[in-house]
């Protein structure tokens, strides 16, 4: 009997195709043709042993940007969804508030870097306020979408069955708004990494955003890339334990053959 391929094989096999593809191409451009020009695109040789030699700095970075993304996304998850909760429950309050919500929103967190950096007592806590806010949104949004979208039936269920206060918020309202608001927790992370590399750049001085940063400045190109790289596969890391967490969250909504 054959023995069956790893599931991550299974499902990522087209993806490991385009990467060794991309990796010979790039490599036929620098090492063997030299096309490409060799500051900017250091070969993989090269940049393979930039990553080794900066792996104890990167794992230190590491930590230091987890000190910050930790605090800031979890602070907007719990804001968000609790507020998300009080306005999605009041009907008057959400349309008070909604335009409030679309306005604000939009408005890109990084661009309130420097003045963050101005009126907060210390860089951390300033670069924690900026990844706070991106995260912030996105976890109320898709809290009051997931509420306002919950099938009367449910609601009329609880009703009967004598369900109030807390047993029915975290029995009936919140299982059944978690779809959306896993929905906004996946876009709030991809925002957190997003924003934890600018206020890295800006108001700190470790983490793998100041590391990019700070050989950029010096044209070290292959420890760029292999910063890049190293960020790459953390947040990839993240992204996917992040969808297997929410699969088990979300099992009754998942089909037999996507469970892996």
């Amino acid at each position: 009997m054959r023995k069956k391929a790893h599931p991550l094989l299974r499902g990522y096999w087209g993806t490991a195709v385009i990467a060794v593809s991309f990796l010979a191409a790039y490599t036929l451009l620098t090492d063997v043709t030299g096309t490409l020009d060799k500051i900017l695109f250091p070969g993989p040789a090269e940049i393979g042993r930039a990553l080794w030699e900066a792996m104890p700095r990167l794992w230190e970075s590491l930590l230091s940007s987890m000190g910050l993304l930790i605090p800031g996304f979890f602070l907007a998850a719990l804001a968000g969804i609790t507020l998300g909760i009080i306005i999605g429950l009041h009907p008057r309050l959400n349309q008070a508030m909604k335009p409030i919500v679309f306005s604000l929103s939009p408005l890109p967190p990084s661009m309130l870097t420097p003045y963050f950096i101005a009126i907060m007592p210390t860089f951390y806590i300033s670069s924690v306020a900026i990844i706070f806010l991106g995260c912030f949104w996105p976890f109320l949004s898709g809290t009051i979408s997931g509420i306002m979208v919950i099938d009367q039936k449910y609601l009329d269920n609880a009703k009967v069955l004598e369900m109030s206060g807390w047993r029915r918020l975290f029995m009936v309202i919140l299982p059944a708004a978690a779809p959306l608001i896993l929905s906004g927790a996946a876009t709030a992370l991809n925002f957190a990494f997003i924003l934890l590399t600018v206020a890295e750049m800006f108001a700190t001085d470790s983490g793998l955003g100041y590391f990019i940063q700070y050989y950029a400045d010096f044209s070290d190109y292959a420890r760029v890339i292999a910063g890049l790289l190293f960020t790459v596969v953390v947040f990839v890391s993240i992204m996917l334990a992040f969808d297997r967490l929410r699969r088990r969250l979300l099992f009754w909504m998942i089909g037999e053959d996507s469970k892996v």
